[in-house]
């Protein structure tokens, strides 16, 4: 008798933890939704949700060629990116994203996406970009961007 009440605490103590881990919520939804939001703060010039999107003082980086065809890293300074942002202008701008793949633990997540960047509907250039994201009181935050640009995409 013993026996059988030993393996029913055992399965139930499995049960709890199943459902317990059930319950935990998986952090790819929030870090999507943190991606997205940067973007859409982007498409619509609206930089209190780019900003929103990041940490304080984020990291925004481009590996591409320089006028000699090497391939350099350029720092870009994230204040003048959300002035850019926030200047009307007759053109608009949308970058099209897909997620290839998330990695993310408690408080760190890194995400690749391809991407094409539209400028007036017509494609400008494409791309991968990589997001680390640091998961903060207020929630996940983008930390750091780093992409690549090239010309001669199709669409």
């Amino acid at each position: 008798m013993s026996n059988i009440r030993c393996v029913l605490l055992l399965l139930s103590l499995l049960a709890s933890s199943a459902l317990s881990a059930q319950k935990e919520e998986k952090p790819e939804k929030a870090i999507k939704m943190v991606i997205n939001n940067f973007f859409a703060g982007m498409e619509k010039g609206d930089t209190t949700l780019l900003r929103s999107a990041c940490t304080a003082d984020p990291v925004f980086q481009t590996f591409m060629a320089n006028q000699e065809g090497k391939m350099q890293v350029y720092t870009e300074d994230f204040d003048e990116f959300v002035r850019f942002v926030g200047t009307p202008t007759k053109e608009n701008f949308k970058e099209e994203i897909e997620f290839k793949a998330i990695h993310a633990e408690k408080s760190l997540a890194s995400v690749w996406t391809p991407y094409k960047f539209y400028r007036n509907g017509k494609i400008s250039h494409c791309g991968t970009n990589s997001f680390q994201l640091v998961k903060t009181d207020e929630g996940w935050k983008i930390q750091y961007i780093i992409d690549t640009r090239r010309r001669g995409c199709k669409d």
